[in-house]
């Protein structure tokens, strides 16, 4: 694997693959990776015969500044995982690099309806700093496909319609959820839990899996919500959200809805986590 810093030396590389008949399949990070991280190389390493990551800690989709000066770096450990996986190229610009005008002046891609709400309500302005940085990254690397992990779920809702939007030539592929043994969902933010903390973590799909289980007997989700909160509470967690909504377009649950996703985010400690579930009900909810 080789490692380059620049759009330049990106696009040279990326374009003697493509030369060579290579199809490009892309997956983008902040680094301080983990299982989940790898399951995308490995997923775009079985369809693409040229796999390119980035490791970019993108400020302008944090709306907390502590949030972004804490966030881990770690490119030599991120380096040797992506080597391992078979990843072909990591692109690992400075902030510079990648806004060389400042963030200031900055255009900025914004996707609307599906941006807000969820995570977009909670964190004001992150939706329009990772579409404008996967904008950036996309026509920077030109990939043929392009591997999103299914937990960050807002987030994938938000790329697919950006693409779909602008008229974009790549294809998004998602890839189920990575999680630990008991449940929890693999995040570079669980690292901020204590141990004490962390074996309180899975409560969160826990909770979202009761969720399920109500709406599948045939509750109606506002009942379900409010008690569910109630339960995460009780876990430990302070609840950011919980909602219920469509999984095909993320709106607002509606009556005869049966493809829905339960999607919460709660705080732990000095974490925040989120996770969401997917279920397919029997006949639409009331």
């Amino acid at each position: 694997m080789i490692t380059l810093h620049t759009i330049a030396e990106l696009r040279s590389q990326v374009k003697a693959a493509r030369i060579a008949g290579k199809t490009i399949g892309f997956v983008p990070t902040m680094g301080n990776l983990h299982a989940g991280h790898i399951s995308l190389i490995t997923r775009a390493r079985e369809e693409c015969d040229f796999v390119v990551s980035s490791v970019f800690v993108n400020p302008l989709q944090f709306n907390d500044k502590s949030d972004l000066q804490r966030y881990p770096r770690t490119l030599p450990e991120d380096q040797a995982q992506l080597d391992a996986a078979g990843c072909d190229l990591l692109f690992a610009p400075d902030v510079d690099e990648m806004y060389p005008n400042g963030q200031d002046e900055q255009s900025i891609v914004h996707v609307p309806v599906v941006s807000e709400g969820l995570c977009g309500g909670s964190r004001p302005g992150h939706f329009d700093g990772v579409s404008t940085v996967v904008t950036k990254l996309f026509n920077q690397v030109l990939p043929d496909k392009a591997f999103f992990g299914e937990k960050d779920f807002q987030q994938v809702a938000v790329i697919r319609k950006m693409v779909d939007d602008l008229c974009m030539p790549v294809e998004v592929v998602t890839v189920p959820t990575a999680r630990a043994e008991d449940g929890l969902a693999l995040s570079s933010r669980n690292g901020y839990l204590t141990a004490e903390e962390r074996a309180l973590a899975p409560g969160l799909f826990q909770t979202l899996r009761e969720i399920a289980a109500e709406l599948e007997a045939g509750s109606g989700p506002d009942s379900v919500l409010e008690n569910a909160t109630e339960r995460l509470n009780q876990r430990g967690f302070r609840t950011d959200y919980l909602e219920v909504r469509s999984a095909e377009s993320l709106a607002e649950a509606a009556s005869g809805d049966r493809r829905l996703v339960i999607l919460g985010a709660a705080f732990l400690g000095n974490a925040r986590l989120i996770d969401n579930l997917v279920v397919t009900l029997n006949r639409g909810i009331v």
